[in-house]
């Protein structure tokens, strides 16, 4: 699937998209703007809740119980939308993928970002932790040989400035 920065592409139909609930693959762009906006209300609020709960509790304490629940809850939904039979055939390529990006991300990531929220004010890490995407698309560059283009030489330039000005 080709991906054109954080609003390009929206709306562009991509057959290997399935198992979304409700036909929602065949609404198009409105669909995936509303997503993208509950998507930004959840994650937004998600750190002042964690930072909340940091004030007791250490952070790889917190990164396992997040997990822990996160692991449950999905567990749970997956089989209930039916795709228990996927999750179990799924072939080791994918495993491993997933495998080191849940490493990466949901274990070593988490547990530097709560660290850091523990240490710091929220309204100064969580902007400078958001700016992953920097990596992500230095990395699809390198790795993807995606190209580049001027609008992600912009983007990048706007991500780092705000950076500067966050710190």
């Amino acid at each position: 699937m080709r991906r054109e920065g954080c609003f390009g592409g929206f709306g562009q139909r991509d057959k290997r998209i399935t198992g979304l609930p409700l036909g929602l693959h065949r609404r198009g762009k409105e669909v995936v703007i509303f997503l993208l906006i509950v998507t930004m209300l959840l994650w937004g609020a998600t750190p002042i809740l964690e930072k909340m709960g940091l004030t007791k509790v250490d952070p790889l304490i917190g990164v396992t119980l997040r997990s822990a629940i996160v692991t449950v809850g999905l567990l749970v939904l997956t089989f209930l939308l039916g795709k228990g039979r996927a999750l179990i055939e799924l072939d080791g390529k994918s495993v491993l993928l997933f495998g080191a990006s849940g490493l990466m991300a949901g274990i070593f990531g988490m547990w530097t970002y709560y660290m850091a929220l523990k240490m710091e004010a929220t309204s100064k890490i969580v902007p400078i932790a958001a700016c992953y995407p920097l990596v992500t698309a230095l990395l699809s560059v390198l790795v993807l040989r995606e190209g580049i283009t001027l609008h992600r030489i912009i983007g990048t330039a706007l991500i780092v400035s705000g950076i500067w000005l966050v710190k």
